[in-house]
């Protein structure tokens, strides 16, 4: 009951601190806003971002990571989560910003075929067709540094969107294979189509998408940065301490990711297994470190050194020009114990 009461306190805190706390603008590098944003979501709910005297206004951004990186540098967002590659790519273009917190601490990234495709290897991708989320994606990058490791630059890289759209053209045959990444692969599972992960051990351990912002950002901003990512990293334990609360929470802050079409037992069943999806992506245990946030800055370098190798980056380029583990000490100033408990007794 205690614990209740407390956590009652703590929410209306958090209510009176959201109205006087600055809106900042983040992107979320897809077309559609999953349960996986649920760290946000929770961040906001439960007053972890209105610590920092901040609330986020998440916007999906359907061009991928390429368009939310230039939104970032354009001052259209403060902050968004994309992949490295397309980073990696801008940065000697101009854009000055750098990844100061490694959310997904495993490779998001994969090939998937039907179950019952002929498609064993990577090699037998040759003279098929790749769809991708948009060609601005990470998978859209992944995709073709596989199409020329295979010996056939020329394979068609597709754009077929997201969820239903893409599962449509993958079971009328239009399409071969996807470049898509794991809670996508969840969600075309729950609308009835195996799908075959195709086994990739030196992907495994390339890292995922990170928040970024810009250099300036980062040094005349620090706390705010520093808000953005303890918020993110709460959420991120709240989500995995209890993901049924973390979806929940999901739908009432952001109700127009809730389900139609299906019973809510079912909904709520197939937005936790999507969350669980990226969960396991999560871990620390992914890349071998020990702060949340932290960046495994030998993994960032091995990545890049393969693109470049198949030529997805034309010129080298070193983690510590991308990113940053200056701010993960102060990110990591809070009681884990606190954040799970307040899960597990969340009503």
């Amino acid at each position: 009951m205690k614990r209740i009461v407390l956590l009652a306190a703590a929410m209306l805190w958090a209510a009176s601190a959201q109205a006087q706390a600055e809106t900042v603008r983040v992107a979320w590098c897809a077309k559609s806003i999953l349960s996986s944003a649920s760290p946000f979501a929770i961040a906001n709910k439960m007053g972890y971002f209105a610590a920092g005297k901040i609330t986020v206004d998440l916007q999906p951004v359907g061009g991928g990571s390429v368009d939310c990186d230039k939104f970032v540098g354009t001052g259209e967002v403060r902050y968004s989560l994309p992949s490295i590659e397309a980073l990696a790519t801008l940065r000697p273009q101009g854009l000055k910003a750098k990844v100061f917190y490694t959310a997904y601490q495993g490779n998001i990234y994969g090939i998937a075929v039907p179950d019952e495709s002929p498609i064993k290897t990577f090699a037998d991708l040759k003279g098929k067709k790749i769809g991708v989320a948009s060609l601005g994606s990470g998978g859209a990058i992944v995709a073709r540094a596989i199409a020329t490791n295979i010996g056939d630059p020329d394979l068609p890289v597709v754009a077929v969107g997201e969820g239903a759209q893409a599962a449509a053209l993958l079971r009328q045959g239009q399409i071969d294979a996807l470049a898509l990444y794991d809670t996508q692969y969840a969600v075309i599972e729950s609308l009835g189509i195996k799908l075959r992960i195709m086994p990739n051990a030196e992907f495994d351990a390339f890292p995922g998408n990170g928040l970024i912002a810009l250099d300036d950002t980062l040094a005349t901003d620090r706390a705010q940065a520093v808000a953005i990512g303890q918020g993110y990293a709460k959420g991120e334990l709240f989500a995995i301490a209890n993901p049924e609360a973390a979806v929940r929470i999901m739908w009432a802050e952001f109700p127009q990711t809730k389900p139609t079409g299906k019973d809510e037992a079912t909904a709520l069943r197939d937005d936790v297994i999507t969350l669980k999806a990226r969960i396991a992506n999560w871990q620390l245990s992914k890349s071998g470190v020990t702060a949340w946030g932290e960046s495994a800055m030998a993994h960032y370098q091995e990545y890049l050194d393969f693109l470049v190798k198949w030529g997805q980056i034309k010129t080298p380029i070193k983690a510590t020009e991308l990113v940053t583990n200056d701010l993960i000490a102060d990110i990591n100033k809070f009681d884990p114990k606190e954040v799970e408990a307040a899960a597990k007794s969340y009503k």
